[in-house]
């Protein structure tokens, strides 16, 4: 099969793009596929480009969005369909994460183009991505969340935040990924503050009661909750840093668990996952209290890829190795989104 790694891109997240990129292409080449690797904001990267930027490990800060800028070779995204390495391919694969790879534009495109991707459609990937609309949609479909509040322009009270939601509270923009931009505020004093780091990567910021507690994620395939793993980082947060950054943080998978609560989390993530109306797969992440409760923080549907991924370790976890992970991602997407059910 031919296949085009979609990749790169110039949000926050380029790095973590760029690192998926490197796992999938390697596996899908070790599985016998014909794989070129497209880069939105570069075009067609040549061996040479592939040994320079696809690199095994994630940069262990986002992407210096003003260097990139600088050093754009100027392709722009809407040609990137009449691209013949995005045409003549069978599948498109996409390792994007974050800005406009994963709030659904790019997969816009590409079903106005009848392109065949990976992943989530464009209504389903919009919906994720904005943590607002998410967690609208999952409480409609009975899944719990944390209590929140959106940030008007003028900011919020804290006497308000603190009478509704307690201290400490998480500060995040509303359409981001990998806790860049993300704060977690003890007192009323820092809340300012917090707020307009985070507007720096949004134009929509959320302000969210904190839960303490144990930080849980789980892969979903198909129609399948796959292993919940629990995630304990070394640092307060599960902050960029710890996520990309081997031996930052300790991933168990499965997690160490009472078979029924674990039951109840892969349910919970099926729940949350039909709730944006995601296809393919995803990872669903979840804070679970000291007294069992559970809150479902969000769903990724475009989950990293790389060598400190959480989804492949889900995967992994019941059986099913990187490899054959993007295999069935592949075969998954080409029946999905085949011409007769188009």
């Amino acid at each position: 099969m031919k296949i085009t790694v979609v990749t790169g891109g110039s949000s926050a997240e380029r790095n973590v793009a760029l690192a998926s990129a490197n796992q999938v292409t390697n596996a899908l080449r070790a599985n016998g596929h014909d794989v070129v690797v497209y880069d939105t904001t570069f075009g067609v990267l040549s061996p040479e480009d592939e040994v320079r930027l696809l690199l095994d490990r994630v940069a262990g800060t986002p992407t210096d969005l003003e260097a990139l800028a600088r050093a754009e070779r100027g392709v722009l995204l809407h040609g990137v369909v009449h691209d013949p390495f995005l045409r003549g391919a069978d599948l498109l694969f996409l390792a994007l994460h974050g800005g406009r790879g994963e709030d659904g534009t790019v997969q816009h495109l590409f079903d106005l183009a009848g392109l065949r991707y990976t992943g989530a459609g464009a209504l389903s990937s919009a919906l994720a991505l904005d943590k607002d609309l998410s967690k609208q949609c999952f409480a409609a479909a009975g899944v719990p969340v944390a209590p929140w509040r959106m940030a008007p322009p003028e900011g919020l009270d804290p006497a308000v935040v603190g009478a509704e939601l307690g201290w400490p509270v998480v500060v995040k923009p509303s359409k981001q990924g990998s806790t860049v931009g993300l704060s977690v505020v003890h007192e009323p004093g820092g809340l300012g503050v917090a707020i307009q780091e985070a507007r720096r990567h949004d134009d929509e910021v959320m302000v969210e009661a904190f839960i303490p507690g144990r930080e849980l994620t789980v892969g979903v395939l198909g129609d399948e909750a796959l292993a919940v793993g629990e995630i304990t980082p070394h640092h307060d947060l599960f902050d960029y840093e710890c996520k990309y950054v081997p031996g930052m943080s300790d991933e168990v998978f499965p997690a160490d668990l009472p078979a029924t609560v674990a039951r109840d989390v892969q349910q919970a993530a099926l729940g949350a996952h039909r709730a944006v109306k995601a296809t393919g797969y995803s990872r669903v992440d979840f804070r679970l209290t000291p007294d069992g409760r559970m809150f479902c923080l969000e769903v990724n549907t475009l989950p990293g890829m790389t060598a400190t991924s959480l989804l492949p370790q889900s995967a992994a976890a019941v059986g099913i190795p990187f490899g054959e992970l993007c295999e069935r991602i592949a075969r998954a997407a080409l029946d999905a989104r085949s011409p007769d059910r188009a």
